[in-house]
C-alpha cells in the first residue's frame, strides 16, 4: 500500500506541470468549473494538487521498498480521469440545485397564491376600483382608492389588497352603527369619528407602504442573486460589494413593509372587534312589540289549542 502512494504521490506531482500549462493556454480544458479562469487553474495545479502529492509521499515514507508501477501509472492519468468525473458531479449537482430553486419558488408562488386567496375571500365583494370609485363615496373611501391606486404604481399588487380589506370593514362597521343609533345620537358621531379616525390612520400606512415600494421598485433582487451566484468569482470587490448593498436595501425596504403591514392587520382586527361589539349591543331599536322568545311560546300555545277552534267552529 505505501508502495502505491508513493507511485501515486510520484505521478500526481509529475502531471501537474503539463495540465498547469493546459490551463494557462486554455481554463477550461484543466478545470471542471462553469466559468474557469487562470487563477484557478495556478491554485488547482500550483498549489492544491502538489500539496496533495506532498502528503501523500510524506505518508508514504513510513515503510514500504519503493514506489510502484501501478501506483506511479494511477498518479499519471489521475487528473485526466477525475476531471470529466467531476464535471458530471457539478453538472449534477448544479440541476439539482436548480430543482431545489424551483421547487423553493413554485412553494412559495403557491402560498403567496393561497394568501391572495385567502385575502379576496375576506374582502368579500367589496373591492375598490381607483378608476372608478363608488358613487356614494366618502373622503375616507376616496383616500382608500388613492393608496391603492399608489401601491399598484409602484409594483405591489399584493400590498393593495389590505385597502380593499380595510374598504369592506368599513362599510361593514358603518352600516352595524347607522343600524344600532340613531344619527341624532351622540354615541353615533362618536363612534363613526372613531371608525374614520382607524381608517385615516391605516390610509396614511398604505402611503408609506407605497413610498417604501416605489424607492426599490427599480432593484431586481433575483438577478441581483443569480449574478452573485454566477460571477461572484469574476467580480471585483467594489462591484460585490455594490450588489450586497443592494440586496441589504431591498432586505430592510421588505422587513419595513411587514411593519406597517402588521399595523395594518392591527387596524383590521380592530374594526372586526367593533363590528361584533356592534353586533352584540342591544340598544332597544325593535320593531316587535314583544320579545322573540314571547311570540315563539305564544305561537306553540295556539298550536297546541288550534284543534279546540275547530271543534268549537263546527259546533
Amino acid at each position: 500500500m505505501l508502495e502505491f502512494l508513493q507511485g501515486f504521490a510520484y505521478g500526481l506531482f509529475l502531471t501537474c506541470i503539463p495540465w498547469f500549462l493546459v490551463g494557462m493556454v486554455n481554463p477550461s480544458l484543466a478545470l471542471p468549473t462553469e466559468h474557469p479562469n487562470r487563477v484557478q487553474v495556478g491554485v488547482r495545479y500550483w498549489l492544491l494538487l502538489p500539496f496533495i502529492a506532498f502528503l501523500l509521499w510524506l505518508t508514504s515514507l513510513w515503510g514500504g521498498f519503493g514506489p510502484s508501477l501501478l501506483g506511479w501509472l494511477s498518479g499519471v492519468v489521475f487528473i485526466a480521469v477525475e476531471l470529466p468525473v467531476e464535471r458530471r458531479v457539478r453538472r449534477w449537482w448544479k440541476r439539482f440545485r436548480d430543482w431545489r430553486r424551483e421547487s423553493y419558488r413554485g412553494e412559495e408562488l403557491a402560498r403567496e397564491q393561497a394568501r391572495r386567496d385567502r385575502e379576496a375571500r375576506e374582502a368579500g365583494s367589496a373591492v375598490l376600483d381607483p378608476d372608478h370609485p363608488p358613487q356614494d363615496a366618502d373622503d375616507v373611501i376616496m383616500a382608500l382608492c388613492h393608496a391603492k391606486q399608489a401601491l399598484r404604481e409602484s409594483g405591489r399588487d399584493d400590498l393593495a389588497t389590505q385597502a380593499d380589506r380595510l374598504y369592506s370593514r368599513y362599510r361593514h362597521v358603518s352600516a352595524l352603527i347607522e343600524s344600532r343609533f340613531d344619527a341624532s345620537e351622540l354615541t353615533f358621531e362618536r363612534s363613526r369619528q372613531l371608525i374614520i379616525d382607524v381608517c385615516l390612520g391605516a390610509v396614511d400606512t398604505l402611503h408609506d407602504m407605497a413610498s417604501q415600494a416605489s424607492s426599490v421598485a427599480g432593484v431586481d433582487s433575483d438577478f441581483v442573486r443569480r449574478r452573485l451566484e454566477r460571477e461572484g468569482n469574476q467580480l471585483t470587490v467594489a462591484e460585490r460589494v455594490a450588489l450586497k448593498r443592494r440586496l441589504q436595501l431591498v432586505d430592510e425596504t421588505e422587513r419595513h413593509l411587514r411593519d406597517l403591514s402588521a399595523r395594518n392587520e392591527s387596524a383590521l382586527t380592530a374594526l372586526d372587534d367593533t363590528a361584533v361589539a356592534m353586533a352584540r349591543l342591544d340598544t332597544g331599536r325593535t320593531q316587535a312589540k314583544v320579545s322573540a322568545d314571547q311570540a315563539l311560546a305564544e305561537l306553540r300555545r295556539f298550536i297546541d289549542r288550534a284543534p279546540r277552534y275547530g271543534r268549537h267552529h263546527r259546533g
